[in-house]
This record gives C-alpha cells, structure tokens and sequence, in this order.
C-alpha cells in the first residue's frame, strides 16, 4: 500500500537538497584528497619549503601518489574513504533523479545496480590488504546504499519532482534507515578526517624509503632517501638529513620507512 504526498516536509527536502550539492560527505572527500597529501608531505618532511620542493621534484601530475600511497599503507583509513565515497556518490546521483528516488524501477533492478560500486571497492581493497577488509568494505557500503534507498522507498526522502512516495515501512526499516544515515554522517563528519590527519601526521613516509650513494659536492657517501621518483637506474628522493632533495644511485630499499617523530610525540 503507497499514497503520495505532495508535501515534502522540512527534513526531506532539506537532506535532498544538500546531496544534490554534494553533502557534507562530498565536502570531506575533497578536503582528504587535496589538503591531506599537502599534511602528509609538509610534516614528513619537515616544512612547507620542504613539501614544495618535493612536489616540484615529483611533478604536481604525480600528486595522486601521495594520497595512493597513504592508502596503500592504511587498510582502516582506504576502507573508510572507500566506503564513505561509495555512499556519497549514490545519494548524489540519487537526489538528481537517479533510480533510488523513481518509484517506477523495480526494486531488485535498483538493489543490484547498487551493487556494482561497492563489489568493485571490495575487491580492489581484497587485492591490496586481504579479503577480509574487502568484504567488510564491499558489505558496508551495500548497506549504507540500501539505507539511501529505503529513505526513498518510504518516503522519509522526496522524490525528483519534489513528492513523496509512501509505502508501508515496517519500525525496523525505520530504524535500518536511521542507523545507516547516522553511521554515514559519522564515518564522514568525524572517523574520516580523523583517520586521514593521524596518518599525515605519523611521521611515516607514503613512499619506499631508500638508502643510496648521493654526491652533493663533498663527497659520496650513503643517505636516506624518500623517493619521489626513479629516473634511470637511480632515484630522485628526499635527503632526510640533508633536508634537499638529491639524485641516489645503487639504492636499496629500507624497511623501516620512518621519517621523523609522529606529531603527538615531537
């Protein structure tokens, strides 16, 4: 049984409008994608004219490398980014019209569409730290894609014409809806850039740490290097204690990538 209402109410609206724009989840990805490599290299290295003599030397088309490699080396904050983006992008598409918020798609058409994404981030996540995290990765973003479209279904969200399709809704649905929505707002207004600002700020580097024969005009000798990136048979890398940045030769790979004093112990 389903009746439609043409009031939309203050929360419905609200909520739609605010996806429509992003959200506030859309808001926290970009800051993590462009202010958090920023973070990571200013502090690792030691300095804002540190972090932009390593861009320059890595090339700004390499930026993504920071923040792949931060992902790379924390399994807890790629399953979060992963599964709050998952979320994001869905009530996005959703609050432009997207098949959650049309009352003619089939319900199992929808479920499975919704599907796709978050598989794909289970499995990229299986590949990179375990099938472990990929499942918890792909079932927690199914389940806060199911909590968008029960909110639609139900009509606790407006539709794109501006109504509301009721449809009976058992408490419980109620409550899956309210709980996902809760856990989305928290995983992105607080677990995300928390998560994202402790690994910036570990000291750790986001790339292989090196040790290599540099010559900076006094002589040869055997330096730590950051790399940032491998051009020839040798590298261009941060000099942690020399603090510029060198070209390395026969280099080995370290396995303790510590660079300096995480920020709460310094």
């Amino acid at each position: 049984m389903s009746d439609t209402d043409t009031g939309t109410g203050p929360g419905g609206a609200t909520e739609r409008a605010q996806d429509r724009r992003g959200g506030p989840g859309h808001l926290v990805l970009l800051a993590v994608v462009f202010t958090v490599p920023v973070l990571k290299l200013a502090w690792t290295l030691g300095g804002s004219g540190a972090a932009g003599d390593a861009l320059v030397a890595m090339e700004p088309g390499n930026w993504p490398d920071v923040l792949i490699g931060m992902l790379l080396s924390d399994p807890l904050l790629a399953a979060v980014l992963a599964v709050t983006a998952s979320r994001t992008s869905y009530a996005y598409f959703a609050a432009r019209g997207g098949a959650p918020s049309r009352p003619d798609v089939p319900l199992a058409h929808v479920a499975v569409t919704a599907t796709v994404l978050p598989a794909t981030f289970g499995l990229i996540l299986g590949a990179f730290h375990g099938w472990w995290w990929g499942t918890a990765v792909a079932l927690g973003s199914l389940a806060l894609r199911l909590g968008v479209i029960a909110e639609y279904r139900t009509g606790r969200r407006s539709r794109g014409d501006g109504r509301r399709v009721r449809t009976a809704a058992t408490t419980w649905q109620q409550r899956a809806a309210d709980a996902a929505r809760v856990v989305a707002l928290l995983l992105a207004g607080l677990v995300l850039p928390v998560l994202a600002v402790i690994d910036a700020l570990d000291g750790r580097a986001w790339t292989t740490v090196v040790e290599c024969d540099v010559n900076t005009g006094r002589g040869t000798g055997r330096d730590r290097l950051v790399e940032l990136q491998r051009k020839g048979d040798g590298v261009v890398g941060w000099d942690i204690e020399g603090g510029q940045v060198v070209n390395g030769s026969n280099c080995g790979v370290l396995e303790d990538n510590a660079v300096r004093a995480p920020w709460w112990n310094s």
